[in-house]
């Protein structure tokens, strides 16, 4: 069952950094209104016109850059137009063409698979329910939710390395397990910010919040962040951490 839309703030329960529930939810909800001035324009850096585009596109992106797989995929969408496509495919040409997203054989079984998949139980279209969509070949619950809050405006959280890092040093949760931090950082939010909150908390991790060494110095959040110190907290050094290019 997922979490309330609207969560009593006040359930005593415990948190990651001793505070009160209430001070918890109190605090994430003005570290993303924070987010939201940081990163207005937020969103997928994974390029489609379709909903298949961007199934397609999520699955290649496993242990990849968006930005490879965003130089993949335009060939790629034209040569497989549909789930037809993908189904028929020869396997020795797909895998040529998405060498380079690395994990190309195991990512070409995941492809053909979910051609065949959507042709046999879904009339060759994407699914539009969760429930569905997991049980694709390389569809798990983060690229469902990628899905589902980008190309079908239902709101899901994206729980990738990024995500999961960054709400573990906000304090939000200590959960390491990406279904129970999906559902834990679901309890703190209204159910409509779940999508552009995942996106805005990625672009952070991206740019700013490095795993290796956040720019903590040059980080908009660092007054209400209980990791602050983690990187460098001199001004100068932090912003040469600091990655604000597109990822596109």
């Amino acid at each position: 069952m997922m979490p309330r839309d609207t969560p009593d703030a006040t359930e005593p329960t415990t948190t990651p950094t001793g505070e009160s529930r209430l001070a918890l939810v109190r605090r994430a909800r003005r570290m993303y209104r924070e987010l939201i001035e940081l990163y207005p324009d937020a969103h997928c850096e994974l390029n489609f016109t379709t909903p298949l585009e961007l199934l397609v596109a999520t699955i290649l992106s496993a242990q990849c850059t968006d930005k490879r797989v965003n130089q993949v995929t335009p060939a790629l969408f034209a040569r497989y137009p549909d789930a037809e496509g993908y189904a028929s495919a020869r396997r020795e040409e797909l895998e040529e063409m998405i060498r380079s997203t690395g994990f190309f054989r195991a990512k070409a079984n995941s492809l053909i698979g979910l051609g065949q998949e959507l042709c046999e139980r879904h009339g060759g279209e994407v699914p539009r329910k969760l429930s569905d969509l997991v049980k694709l070949p390389g569809v798990g619950r983060k690229t469902a939710n990628v899905l589902l809050g980008n190309a079908f405006d239902v709101p899901g959280i994206t729980v990738d390395t990024h995500f999961g890092r960054l709400v573990r040093r906000f304090g939000w949760t200590d959960e390491e397990d990406p279904v129970k931090v999906e559902h834990e950082i679901g309890a703190l939010f209204p159910r409509r910010d779940w999508t552009m909150l995942s996106h805005r908390v990625i672009w952070h991790g991206r740019r700013v919040c490095h795993s290796r060494k956040p720019a903590c110095g040059a980080c908009g959040l660092a007054r209400l962040c209980p990791s602050f110190g983690e990187g460098p907290t001199d001004t100068a050094t932090a912003t040469k951490l600091l990655r604000m290019r597109s990822f596109s």
